[in-house]
């Protein structure tokens, strides 16, 4: 089975959560987009911040994102399997978290920039606090990543599937903490001035001050009331609250 079969009845079974895009922006020599160059991971940090700072409406506790290796080994790993489905989240764990996950395939490499740029993209259909109705054809889930408020560090990779004619280059980014959840994606980030609520801890509309860690539990604000952050397994699985307590979480 070809390449371009394969994918056509990917798409066509609903088994490719992914972006594919045929059209062909400008092409860009394939080893100068490998993210173990310097200036590929600070292309690709300045473009998400840029896009960050610059939500509407205003995010008062948007993060500043900073780059992960640790991040950009597990996508850089992910890509050269190959694999078009995202992954499992196991394979996205870094230190003290998780991280969520972009993906993009196209039949050309292209710069991040231009790859960021097609994620974010999708801000057409979000509004604000209302909750976009989804299908085959519209998604905002990677716009809603990259503008994750408590999403501070990204790492990504790229890799070279196929050869010749059934070429695709496979684009992942890696965010940390993960964002996308599922209960708040009407709302990725607070509303209000920008670092409203980072005030002493602020950089160009961006909060410097996340919280290292994340909490397993989704009731960890009544878990840290009663039994409290005396408990172990309250230590051990909400640690965001327990131990954060000015840090953007």
């Amino acid at each position: 089975m070809t390449m371009k079969r394969f994918l056509f009845l990917a798409v066509a079974s609903g088994f490719l959560p992914v972006l594919i895009v045929q059209a062909k922006p400008a092409q860009v020599p394939y080893k100068t987009l490998l993210t173990e160059l310097a200036s590929v991971q600070e292309e690709i940090v300045t473009v998400h911040n840029t896009f960050r700072r610059g939500v509407s409406p205003p995010a008062s506790n948007m993060l500043k994102m900073n780059w992960s290796e640790e991040a950009a080994q597990n996508a850089r790993m992910l890509s050269k399997d190959c694999e078009f489905v995202e992954s499992n989240a196991l394979k996205r764990r870094i230190t003290n978290t998780f991280c969520g996950e972009n993906r993009y395939l196209t039949t050309d490499p292209v710069s991040w920039s231009n790859v960021i740029r097609i994620w974010y993209s999708e801000f057409k259909y979000f509004k604000y606090g209302e909750w976009t109705l989804t299908d085959d054809d519209v998604t905002v889930e990677h716009y809603t990543q990259i503008v994750w408020a408590t999403s501070y560090l990204i790492g990504c990779g790229l890799s070279s599937c196929g050869k010749g004619k059934s070429a695709h280059y496979l684009y992942i980014c890696h965010y940390c903490h993960e964002g996308n959840d599922p209960n708040k994606k009407n709302e990725p980030y607070r509303r209000g001035t920008p670092c409203g609520d980072c005030p002493d801890y602020c950089e160009d509309k961006l909060c410097t001050n996340p919280c290292l860690y994340y909490d397993e539990y989704s009731n960890c604000k009544a878990q840290t009331r009663g039994p409290g952050c005396s408990h172990v397994s309250v230590q051990q699985l909400c640690k965001a609250s327990c131990l954060c307590h000015t840090e953007i979480k």
